[in-house]
């Protein structure tokens, strides 16, 4: 009954900007940590941004701190997140990630998850 559809997602040369969409349905996303999990290939899953949902404290990789900016509009059911100065390094499948009123501490086993976004940033 839960479902999360993602778009956004591309082919964009190094330096260039993607924002990706996470659509919830069968949830009310005001009472969920939303994540972005990437995997790129060979790797294990990676998380790269967490939003809560308490107060919107967020959370950012290292890698992507300064670069990626996660966000939520919860009376649209709907997450984003901004990705600018995109490297060949960002290359991944992007997930959206749910679970209920919970922490951000490890979003790669958070309940719900989207298809996967495609990534891909060309050098």
């Amino acid at each position: 009954q839960v479902h999360l559809e993602e778009s956004g997602g591309g082919l964009v040369q190094s330096g260039g900007s993607l924002r990706l969409a996470c659509v919830a349905d069968g949830l009310a996303l005001k009472y969920y940590e939303i994540a972005w999990v990437r995997q790129a290939p060979g790797k294990e899953r990676e998380g790269v941004s967490c939003i809560s949902s308490l107060d919107g404290t967020t959370y950012y990789a290292d890698s992507v701190k300064g670069r990626f900016t996660i966000s939520r509009d919860n009376a649209q059911n709907t997450a984003y997140l901004e990705m600018n100065s995109l490297e060949p390094e960002d290359t991944a499948v992007y997930y959206c990630a749910l679970d209920f009123f919970t922490s951000c501490e490890d979003s790669t086993k958070f309940e719900f998850w989207g298809q996967g976004a495609q990534v891909t940033v060309s050098s």
